[in-house]
């Protein structure tokens, strides 16, 4: 004999795995994805509106209570999806990033928490984990950390051999910009993003030092055009990639689909011959 608490708790765990998926069809819907980037646009407006005196003198009880509206409704897309997906949403990176950027955003901001209120801006980041195109940027530029690692390494050792350099070559007469190996790594830092390198600090070095530009040159060679290229090689190289495994697995997806047509069309067909044939063997038996 079935106990009461069997008989209840089957339909009452069917009942819930009902409710799961039919939330997780709700905000898997492209509809409440653009539901939610409107909120996060409308919102990210009225933060910035926040800054503004003139703004909220005049219209500031709005603004709070657009801000608090738009709280209660991420708080509720959190919510839906923790329970559509259950411990499965902390699998997903994206989910784990909005799941801390609306925790911040509940954090009381009063006392030593007062700096978590201008934290809240960052809430207009959860446009990265739920616009694609977003994503697909993103997710290229993680890729591309490991090797952006060894560039990284690269350029500070070149900085570091030039910062030394131009230490013992111009620190005596220009103790500002390469008076210590720190200075002139500073100093070469603004030369090499090209700020005002050439009025601002060469040409007043050359004045003393007329051969320095054979220093300064190279550098920037090495560093603005050859170094600092290889960031951005290897993003589009990642980037690619990344579209390539998404061509591929759309290209899968689509073999198998067709794999699966073909499989049922067989199968169809091969019950219309068995079909036809008994019909035939029918026939020939009526005739005789």
């Amino acid at each position: 004999m079935t106990t009461p608490a069997t008989s209840g708790g089957q339909p009452a765990a069917g009942a819930l795995q009902k409710a799961r998926n039919a939330t997780m069809t709700l905000v898997e819907r492209p509809l409440f994805g653009r539901f939610i980037v409107l909120v996060i646009v409308i919102n990210a407006v009225t933060l910035g509106l926040e800054t503004s005196a003139s703004a909220m003198a005049s219209a500031g009880g709005l603004l709070m209570a657009i801000d608090r509206i738009a709280l209660a409704i991420f708080v509720v897309e959190i919510a839906l999806k923790l329970f559509a997906y259950g411990p499965r949403f902390f699998r997903s990176g994206w989910n784990v990033f909005d799941f801390v950027i609306v925790g911040v955003a509940l954090v009381p901001a009063a006392g030593a928490f007062s700096v978590l209120r201008a934290l809240r801006v960052l809430r207009v980041l959860r446009l990265l984990s739920v616009v694609p195109q977003l994503k697909f940027v993103v997710g290229a530029l993680l890729s591309a950390v490991p090797g952006m690692s060894a560039i990284i390494a690269v350029l500070v050792l070149v900085f570091y051999v030039a910062a030394v350099i131009a230490t013992k070559l111009f620190g005596a007469a220009f103790p500002d910009w390469f008076g210590s190996v720190g200075a002139s790594m500073y100093s070469l830092f603004q030369i090499m993003t090209l700020e005002s390198w050439s009025m601002g600090i060469v040409r007043p070095v050359m004045e003393t030092y007329p051969w320095a530009w054979a220093f300064f040159v190279p550098f920037i060679i090495v560093t603005s055009f050859a170094v600092l290229n290889l960031f951005i090689a290897l993003i589009v190289n990642s980037m690619q990639k990344i579209h390539d495994e998404e061509m591929r697995g759309e290209r899968e997806e689509a073999e198998t689909e067709a794999h699966d047509e073909r499989t049922a069309l067989m199968a169809e067909l091969s019950a219309l011959r068995a079909d036809m044939r008994a019909i035939k063997s029918k026939l020939d038996a009526a005739a005789q």
